[in-house]
């Protein structure tokens, strides 16, 4: 990063917003470059030389072989009585959420399994969101990932789309960094659930059948398991990738995805890669770290494009000011913050040329992970051996306080009176 801060005097301008009778903020982050090194496509596709994707992210969060082999589960075919018994008619009382595609109900099958019911509104747009529920159908039959939600099955009957998904119990990232469930997640949870999409990712990119792109990541769609694992929803959006046998670099096709996550250069010209995805992944890591959104209009004109403010603090060397102020400051989170910015910079660098592979960012995010965890119990050693000095110093205290009880108690009875 060598040069990065001394070049923000001409780099200032893309973080002016300009405001006009309606205040607009333009979410596209214009200018900024951090740059981390990537490996090589044909390391990218087959290795697994020590250091490489699946030999570096062994451990209680990394997987096997297996885990990147697309295997089709197979989608049930419901009826709607069947899945009008699973959600009591539908009752509001088990609706779970609300997205562009519908209402999410949570539901019992017969057999006992809970279910998350999507199910497709009936309005004007229904031939778009046909389109999307098929899109959904066809990418979800298509991959299994542990860190993607996982398709049981649909119905598609008259003027029904109904969607059966994987119920995933705990609420969205979003929501968790919102603090919606009254609880927050500590530096090491947010890390482990950055590194899980990292690997939902690269699974789409390079392991599946065909190269996959989401095209829709954020907060939202990043579902959390009771023991807050990750898992990539909704791919309402997703497309299939360039082709990499013919050497196509992209896909043309009209933008779609959430502005403030969009690909600067996906939105200019319309070409889509697995890099823009990559962009999406960056825009959301400053959001796990930060636990602000990445538009913000509430916030004052300089901070309302939170990867504009976190890259001006970021230059002026004021790193730990974008930290997450209800995180605590340890010196474990400090340690690796600005390590943080610096992958969330390159991934949302503005062109695709500038930006790592999502294989490359979840090895960057590994070790971080893993540098963190020794400084972590540090921490925690040096906690312990300061409580067991407390505690040692307290009971000297009172063994000295009842020895001088004792002491007078002898005393007074040596008294002849």
């Amino acid at each position: 990063m060598v040069g990065l801060r001394d070049s923000f005097n001409m780099m200032c301008p893309c973080f002016r917003t300009k405001a006009t009778g309606n205040e607009f903020v333009d979410p596209v982050v214009n200018r900024h470059k951090v740059y981390v090194k990537d490996v090589s496509p044909a390391q990218s596709v087959a290795s697994t030389e020590p250091g490489s994707l699946r030999s570096s992210l062994r451990g209680p969060h990394s997987y096997s072989s297996q885990d990147y082999q697309a295997k089709p589960p197979g989608a049930e075919m419901f009826t709607m009585a069947e899945l009008a018994r699973a959600t009591g008619n539908f009752n509001a009382q088990n609706k779970i959420g609300q997205g562009g595609f519908g209402m999410v109900y949570k539901g019992r099958l017969r057999d006992g399994r809970m279910v998350a019911i999507k199910r497709g509104k009936k309005d004007a747009y229904e031939q778009r969101l046909s389109v999307e529920f098929r899109t959904e159908v066809e990418m979800l039959s298509q991959v299994d990932h542990l860190n993607l939600g996982k398709l049981i099955g649909y119905v598609e009957e008259g003027n029904e789309r109904i969607l059966v998904v994987e119920y995933v119990p705990n609420g969205n990232l979003g929501e968790h960094l919102d603090g919606t469930y009254g609880k927050v997640l500590d530096m090491n949870t947010r890390l482990d659930i950055a590194i899980d999409v990292a690997h939902a990712l690269t699974y789409l990119h390079l392991y599946a059948d065909r190269p996959i792109i989401h095209r829709d990541i954020k907060s939202s769609n990043i579902l959390l398991t009771d023991t807050y694992r990750a898992k990539v929803a909704d791919f309402g959006f997703s497309r299939v990738g360039p082709s990499t046998d013919v050497g196509a670099t992209h896909v043309s096709t009209q933008v779609k995805g959430t502005a403030g996550y969009l690909d600067p250069e996906y939105l200019n010209t319309y070409q889509l890669n697995t890099k823009s995805d990559v962009y999406s992944f960056g825009i959301l890591l400053v959001e796990i770290f930060t636990g602000r959104r990445p538009i913000e209009l509430k916030r004052p004109s300089d901070e309302r494009v939170t990867v504009r403010w976190a890259f001006r603090k970021f230059v002026e060397g004021k790193v730990s000011d974008i930290l997450d102020p209800k995180l605590e400051k340890t010196p474990a989170a400090l340690s690796i913050i600005e390590r943080l910015a610096e992958l969330a910079f390159a991934c949302s660098a503005p062109t695709k040329a500038d930006r790592p592979s999502m294989k490359k960012a979840a090895e960057v995010l590994w070790e971080i992970r893993k540098d963190y965890l020794v400084e972590h119990q540090k921490e925690v050693k040096v906690k312990a051996e300061r409580s067991e000095s407390i505690r040692m110093e307290s009971a000297r205290s009172e063994m000295s306080a009842d020895a001088q009880a004792a002491l007078h108690q002898t005393s007074n009875r040596r008294r002849p009176w």
